[in-house]
């Protein structure tokens, strides 16, 4: 049986309402977000979905995430505790500001932070704390969000993988914290190929995002750049086929929570298994944690069976990546001289020995979901 990928048209809601974005924009000569009007049509639709003020397209989700540091202004050498499941692109933008990465340890039933191992590493140079909803499962934001404010923090979402995640009071994830970041890029719920959104409510960061996104330019005041800025801008060539994906955004959530319930129902009760908490997921994966720590064993058992699993996740949490003992700019360390990531013991056993992920599709049909039921209890049957 052929499961459906992100990576092929069977896996993906790409269509003809995509083909006529692109026509459209095409047609219309103006592929540039600057003058032309399908990114801020874009960035008025994600704000009206997040109940937000405000919203900045631009050309990836790493680019958001840069974004987001940049509003939190952290000075060289100010420190952002994240977590150290997820990928690169939550950490580059730190080092990108010249800021250190602190990383806090996980809550070993989901891989997401654990507020109380964040609270012990804030310090007199913590800026920001970057919180990741991991597989789309909503991150503990509230309690996070208290941490940041009880401090004088900023607390930035990724939501790269966790687009319409709900949180338990009711609210989206990434509208928590001051800003949340969003991703466009081919493997996620919905994609332009690339392209990211930073959300907030607040004026100043937005202004602060918007400026750094388009070289510092204060457009309003003719060719007078009033900051240090990148080009992250997004074109109107991402923005018109994000545009169509966002308006298909519901049901490929619905789908895809619609297979995975399916799947928890098929699982319950299976010894040596814990399942996720379907609560407000966006299932980007289908993540499952063995505690006996056999997770490399039935990752191969899956994919032995052709079912797109894995273990780990990553191939090392980040504070065990290489990165670390290289130089950051030129032949320097800075901020990094004399930097050793900590340890985090739970998230280390997590990618080594307990955690397994399946692709997840909103192609997905019973069929897929009874074959991974079946092969996942033929492995626990055993002797």
């Amino acid at each position: 049986m052929k499961f459906p990928s992100m990576a092929e048209a069977d896996g993906r809601t790409l269509g003809d309402e995509e083909v006529a974005a692109a026509e459209r924009v095409i047609r219309s000569g103006m592929l540039n977000s600057v003058w032309g009007t399908e990114a801020r049509a874009l960035e008025r639709e994600i704000a009206r979905v997040y109940g937000t003020r405000h919203a900045v397209a631009c050309s990836s989700g790493t680019a958001a995430l840069h974004l987001s540091v940049v509003a939190a202004a952290p000075d060289p050498g100010d420190e952002i505790i994240t977590t150290p499941i997820t990928d690169f692109g939550t950490v580059a933008p730190i080092l990108a500001q010249n800021a250190v990465p602190v990383f806090a340890d996980v809550d070993p039933s989901d891989g997401n932070l654990d507020p109380d191992s964040v609270a012990g590493l804030i310090g007199p140079r913590t800026k920001a704390i970057m919180a990741v909803h991991l597989f789309g499962a909503p991150a503990r934001v509230a309690e996070l969000r208290a941490l940041a404010d009880e401090h004088g923090l900023t607390l930035i979402e990724d939501c790269a993988q966790a687009w319409l995640t709900g949180l338990p009071d009711g609210r989206l994830a990434g509208t928590a914290g001051q800003v949340g970041c969003l991703s466009l890029q081919q493997w996620k719920h919905i994609t332009c190929g690339d392209g990211g959104v930073a959300i907030t409510g607040d004026d100043e960061l937005a202004r602060r995002m918007r400026l750094f996104s388009d070289k510092g330019w204060d457009r309003a005041a003719g060719r007078s750049h009033a900051a240090f800025g990148l080009n992250y801008r997004m074109t109107e060539l991402q923005a018109a086929v994000a545009r169509a994906q966002l308006a298909k955004l519901p049901g490929v959530v619905a789908a895809r929570r619609r297979t995975a319930v399916q799947l928890l129902d098929a699982l319950k009760g299976l010894p040596g298994v814990r399942l996720p908490r379907p609560e407000g997921h966006a299932w980007w994966l289908f993540p499952v944690v063995c505690p006996d720590g056999d997770a490399p064993e039935l990752a191969a058992h899956l994919a032995a069976a052709g079912i797109p699993a894995r273990a780990g996740y990553l191939a090392e949490p980040l504070n065990r990546a290489p990165v670390w003992g290289a130089a950051i700019y030129g032949a320097s360390r800075y901020p990094l001289d004399g930097y050793r990531p900590n340890p985090c013991p739970r998230a280390e056993r997590m990618v080594d020995r307990t955690l397994l992920v399946i692709d997840w599709n909103e192609n997905y049909t019973s069929e897929h979901v009874e074959l991974i039921a079946a092969e996942m209890t033929k492995f626990r049957a055993r002797p």
